[in-house]
């Protein structure tokens, strides 16, 4: 990662270089046509005003010349080889001040595509200034080295002061802080970091000291995937793009024939000078600068506008899909509801203890990173229980987990899976009463059992996101028509969070089911997208048209199993992305209109004889402006989402007077002393 990272340092600041002794050969150049003109009025011979034309000409139009050369013998048609053609019959006829502003104005079109390009890397160039080069590693008798950040490896701590980026991914091992995310997640606010929590590179720490543990370094970061997620998403095409490229090779071809028609016959009724200046305005204007522009302009604005708001998109052609969709299909735990699972309930059988049911599920569940999981595993440290490791695990997607412990197996999860394993019918009339039990209405149920007999239930509650209704609102003032919650809790506690966003819903849905629906979905003919955490969902992410995973910062299984991630939890994201990608469309569309109506009618206005002497230098101002009216046009797409940030800056703001001051610790955050997690209040 660390070369990967110096190398396109590299490349980002060896391609600024030519864009600037680009821009001073043009100044140079440009100073140079100036002067023929004032010497072409000023002296009664044009030879002095020739002269510096010519080299201005040569200056400018000699690198496009041999880029049309290269590209030609490499087999390669862009516009190079019109502009070449445009400039060297220009001079070749002796008109060396056309010759020359021709070249100059070209050469700005090429600046501005230039530009584009550099523009393209700029969220790459942005990740690699915020990427940390120094860390403050702990050594073993816990002083301080410096050391080289893309050194790191796992296991390795690192101490952290106010205001330093954290230097690689790892866990909170002491202190406590409020870091600034917005580099990773796009959150507005900073976000309090205890022990045990999760931190992520190029983030920034905001008030306290921490030490913190290692878990990925270098490529494996989170901010190495998103770099890599950005990349990929800029060497993708829509099919738009792929047809240019595809009837690329016929354009030149078909130009150079058109030209030469008119050639021909305006030279037949007119002077050849007419016929030559109309030739060289439709080869110049012919260029389709404005046309290769269009849309990586205005995917490069989109994606920029989606990266700031934490939205990453691995392919522009999902980018371009959103607008279509018709039906959304939710995960509900850890999409719609926060996921942070809180045990209300511990009913322990007869003749068992509490305890004993909490330690043995929480023995179970520890190895698991599902939200019921760490609810369960909170509790018990909490509670400051004992917890035995497991000698075997395994978790059943959608079902639950089997752990063996002490020679004991254990089983946690849902009724229905538990009552495979059941073959006392009691206990399965037990598991079965419970289940339908006023004290576990609307509440997630999980069931523990020990070497085939019942221990008892866990009951968790689980809210809904504040911004959860209104997202799902916006997704219907959107015209999506189908929006489904699936989840595989009872029917209980799915009807009440259904209730909260008015839509329908799917209860006791496991995850071969969620499958099977969204490819129900698209036989009726719906665009479908889905959303989960990356989870227990990768099959059903795997077969919607797009797939969404929410919290995907840190998480390995979120980014790779979808099409797009949201680094934060924030459902606003959700209509902001299809609002997006209509937005994206319709730039497109229009930069498409600019494009091939300046071409279009120019070309044959000039046909004509638009212009007159002056039209060669014509047709090379008209192919500027239309190109920065396309780069203009695309442009606005980089402000998407102001509203939402201003909002949520707004709302941060209001909140901020009714927070406690954060704490400012003065030195490092002090050792272990074993004493343990704090008892539960």
């Amino acid at each position: 990662m660390a070369h990967n990272y110096i190398k396109d340092d590299l490349q980002v600041e060896e391609q600024t270089g030519r864009v600037g002794f680009q821009i001073i050969i043009t100044l140079l150049g440009g100073t140079l046509l100036i002067c023929a003109l004032i010497a072409s009025f000023t002296f009664d011979s044009p030879d002095t005003g020739d002269i510096l034309a010519g080299i201005a000409t040569v200056l400018l139009g000699g690198p496009l010349v041999w880029v049309a050369l290269k590209d030609l013998a490499q087999g390669h048609y862009h516009m190079n080889e019109l502009v070449a053609l445009a400039v060297v019959a220009a001079f070749a006829a002796g008109w060396y001040i056309e010759a020359g502003f021709i070249a100059f104005f070209m050469i700005i079109a090429v600046l501005i595509e230039n530009r584009t390009a550099l523009g393209a890397q700029a969220s790459i160039e942005s990740l690699i200034r915020i990427t940390p080069t120094k860390a403050y590693k702990l050594d073993a008798t816990g002083n301080e080295i410096e050391a080289d950040a893309r050194e790191l490896q796992p296991g390795d701590v690192v101490r952290v002061r106010p205001g330093d980026n954290i230097p690689a991914d790892g866990r909170v091992k002491r202190g406590n802080s409020t870091v600034n995310q917005a580099p990773i997640t796009g959150e507005s606010v900073p976000v309090e970091k205890e022990e045990g929590d999760e931190v992520f590179g190029g983030t920034i720490n905001v008030t306290g000291a921490m030490d913190i543990e290692v878990t990925k370094a270098g490529e494996d970061t989170t901010l190495g995937r998103v770099k890599d997620l950005i990349l990929e998403a800029e060497r993708t095409k829509i099919p738009i793009m792929r047809m240019i490229d595809r009837y690329a090779a016929w354009y030149t071809p078909t130009v150079l024939m058109l030209v030469a028609i008119v050639w021909f016959f305006t030279s037949q009724t007119a002077d050849v000078d007419d016929a030559a200046r109309r030739a060289i305005a439709m080869l110049v204007i012919a260029c389709p600068c404005p046309l290769i522009l269009a849309t990586p302009t205005a995917m490069v604005a989109a994606l920029s506008a989606a990266a700031r708001l934490g939205v990453l998109i691995k392919s522009v052609i999902d980018l371009e899909a959103a607008r279509n969709l018709t039906a959304m299909v939710f995960d509900k735990t850890g999409t719609l509801t926060t996921g942070q699972l809180e045990v209300t309930r511990l009913s322990p059988a007869e003749g068992v203890e509490g305890a004993d049911l909490l330690r043995a599920a929480a023995t179970a569940e520890q190895s698991s990173r599902h939200p019921v999981a760490r609810a369960i595993a909170s509790v018990a440290r909490k509670a400051r229980l004992k917890l035995e490791e497991p000698t075997e695990f395994e978790e059943v997607a959608g079902k639950g987990v089997r752990a063996v412990v002490g020679g004991k197996t254990l089983l946690v999860g849902r009724a229905v899976w538990i009552s495979e394993y059941i073959d006392d019918d009691a206990v399965r009339t037990a598991v079965q009463t419970a289940q339908q039990s006023p004290e576990a209405n609307g509440l997630s149920t999980l069931f523990v059992l020990q070497d085939g007999k019942l221990m008892g239930w866990v009951g968790l509650a689980d809210n809904t996101r504040p911004e959860a209704a209104n997202a799902i609102d916006q997704l219907r003032e959107l015209g999506l028509k189908r929006l489904i919650i699936v989840t595989g809790d009872r029917e209980s506690v799915a009807q009440r969070v259904a209730a909260q966003m008015h839509t329908e819903y799917k209860s006791e849905v496991l995850p071969h089911q969620k499958l099977e629906m969204v490819d129900e979905l698209k036989s009726r003919g719906h665009r479908v997208a889905v959303i989960g955490d990356g989870v227990n969902d990768a099959p059903a992410l795997a077969a919607g048209d797009i797939s969404i995973a929410m919290g995907a910062a840190g998480s390995d299984v979120a980014i790779h199993s979808a099409n797009i991630a949201l680094m934060n939890n924030n459902l606003n994201r959700i209509p902001f992305l299809v609002n997006l990608s209509r937005q994206t469309s319709n730039v497109v569309k229009q930069n498409m209109l600019i494009g091939g109506v300046t071409i279009g009618v120019f070309f044959a206005l000039f046909a004509a004889g638009m212009g007159g002497h002056q039209a060669p230098i014509l047709a090379a101002v008209l192919h500027v402006v239309s190109s920065m009216a396309v780069v203009f046009n695309s442009a606005r797409l980089v402000r998407a989402g102001e509203d939402i940030e201003q909002a949520e800056h707004a709302e941060a703001a209001k909140a901020a007077p009714n927070q406690p001051e954060p704490p400012r610790p003065t030195q490092a955050p002090p050792a272990d002393d074993g004493a343990g997690a704090p008892a539960m209040a």
